[in-house]
């Protein structure tokens, strides 16, 4: 050994004597909006889990900042003359983060497994005869008949979001939880370091190959800034907010608008509004359990609700909220209106419909979400407009991941099942009729709630082949009715998204309709 490497070894022992690390490493804590307990983005819709999932893992295909679609694991696809063969051959030097070459048929397990759950993924497969490897890097879809949105269905924004894992670990049933997280995204997820309720750790891939476009929303290069992500869980939003006044955290991903004030009151303080699109806040019924297995029953809740109470109580400031009865987002191509329901409450016909249905007075099981900021105060007032019309509400406190667990539940309230709980989407994924998670009538393989509607079905099928521009807003508009007139759920209105970060210690935290994590730079 040469004197210089013989100084060098002393000095990395003297450092690990001390404890020194050899090289500073950064750490990026953040509060995400809810805690973590499922991480399958696949088995659950939860936003944390997609959250999750876009930290660990990639996609083939990914939507810009203009919202056009580009490869991302995909190098290139083909489409052949009769629209019904997609070629799709992916980059070179993806591997998996333990070293192992990502292949087409890890690519197709995951697409099957994905396929399975996604409302969207049930009607590709349902178009799709075959899916073949044709060598390691390359593979096929290979449909029955045409099907226009097959990209638009690979790149899907949000839940569920068609993630690539290993073939070994797609394969799992797709209603049990997987167990192996293995990724092949910019983070790894330290799974030894997990702790339920306090933090979730995530660390720098090193073996992930970034695309070497610049960074736009969730497609581009998305290259891993800093070592460490730790996302903390402080339910307490003033306790979130005076850790980021004091320097002990970097982000938070949505403080709730109360707190605003305070924030904007410091210098260091940046107010992001990340998420300009918006989400959509919506009530969903159970429609396999008494009373909300008769439609009148949940006619009868549409008729009492009023949406500008609850978002003044879960936003707040009407320059973030609108009221919007719209089940596909007001101000969209297919945002059909319907005058005052849910804007102006009409208790004397909840009241005739509620009558209609028979309801008994069994208390109606509303979970409620203590520790979600996007939607945890809405319960209440919905209790309180529902029991005017005549229900009797049985609010019943938990944290979110508790709600997450008991919504796939289909057993009777008494047996730990449920009749109502609130949610939101992103509007992205609200927008689309023949997509949106929500109005899937596919019975069991329906979102929570379980819609069974044959109708609705046909309508959807209808809608994802037809190609003529005005036949299509005929069938978005007859989707809309459906929603309504069956009560598949209660839009409660739209926010705009806004987080909360540190400006004198990061910058490069990209828009978008998720949290994007990667890119972000932390000074040491």
């Amino acid at each position: 050994m040469t004197g210089m490497g013989r100084l060098a070894a002393l000095a990395l022992a003297v450092w690990a004597a001390l404890g020194i690390p050899a090289m500073a490493q950064t750490t990026l804590r953040m509060v995400s909006h809810a805690d973590i307990k499922v991480l399958d983005p696949i088995w659950t819709t939860a936003l944390i889990s997609r959250n999750f999932g876009y930290m660990i893992y990639d996609v083939l295909f990914a939507k810009d900042a203009n919202l056009q679609i580009q490869p991302q694991m995909a190098d290139h696809y083909t489409v052949s003359d009769d629209k019904l063969t997609y070629t799709i051959v992916l980059r070179d030097g993806l591997v998996w983060s333990d070293g192992t070459p990502v292949t087409a048929e890890d690519c197709i397990a995951s697409l099957k497994r994905w396929g399975a759950r996604d409302s969207y993924g049930q009607l590709l497969m349902a178009d799709t005869a075959e899916m073949k490897a044709i060598d390691d890097k390359s593979f096929a879809i290979i449909l029955k008949r045409q099907f226009g949105f097959v990209l638009d269905a690979l790149s899907k924004v949000s839940s569920n979001v068609p993630f690539i894992m290993p073939k070994r670990v797609a394969e799992t049933d797709p209603y049990k939880q997987i167990t192996d997280f293995t990724g092949s995204g910019p983070f790894i997820f330290k799974q030894d370091e997990w702790k339920p309720g306090e933090k979730v750790v995530f660390v720098k891939n090193p073996k992930y190959k970034p695309r070497s476009e610049p960074p736009s929303m969730l497609a581009g290069g998305k290259v891993a800034k800093v070592d460490r992500v730790e996302w903390l869980a402080i339910a307490d939003p003033s306790t979130a907010m005076n850790a980021l006044l004091a320097g002990e955290i970097d982000l938070i991903e949505a403080p709730p608008t109360d707190l605003f004030p305070v924030m904007k009151a410091d210098k260091n303080i940046e107010l992001y509004p990340w998420n300009v699109q918006g989400s959509q806040i919506i009530m969903r019924f159970n429609q396999l359990q008494p009373p909300f297995n008769n439609v009148k029953a949940r006619q009868a809740a549409m008729y009492a609700l009023a949406q500008e109470d609850m978002l003044r109580a879960q936003v707040g400031d009407p320059e973030i909220y609108k009221v919007c009865n719209a089940p596909f987002i007001c101000g969209t191509r297919f945002g059909k209106e319907y005058g005052n329901l849910l804007i102006k409450p009409d208790l004397a016909k909840a009241r005739e419909l509620l009558k209609e249905s028979g309801y008994d007075g069994t208390p109606v099981v509303m979970m409620h979400q203590t520790d979600l900021q996007s939607s945890n105060n809405v319960q209440p007032v919905a209790k309180q407009q529902l029991e005017k019309a005549g229900f009797k509400i049985d609010l019943q406190s938990m944290d979110w991941q508790t709600v997450v667990t008991r919504r796939a539940k289909k057993d009777p309230p008494s047996q730990g099942g449920w009749n109502i709980f609130f949610t939101t989407n992103i509007t992205l994924d609200s927008d689309n009729p023949g997509t949106n998670s929500f109005v899937s009538g596919a019975c069991d393989k329906a979102w929570f709630g379980w819609p069974c509607d044959p109708e609705m079905q046909k309508l959807r099928d209808e809608f994802m082949h037809e190609t003529d521009p005005a036949k299509q807003k005929a069938l978005g508009d007859a989707i809309s009715d459906r929603v309504i007139e069956q009560a598949y759920y209660a839009p409660v209105g739209q926010y705009k998204a806004f987080g909360a970060y540190r400006k004198d210690r990061l910058t490069g935290w990209l828009p978008g309709p998720v949290p994007v994590v990667w890119n972000i730079s932390k000074k040491q």
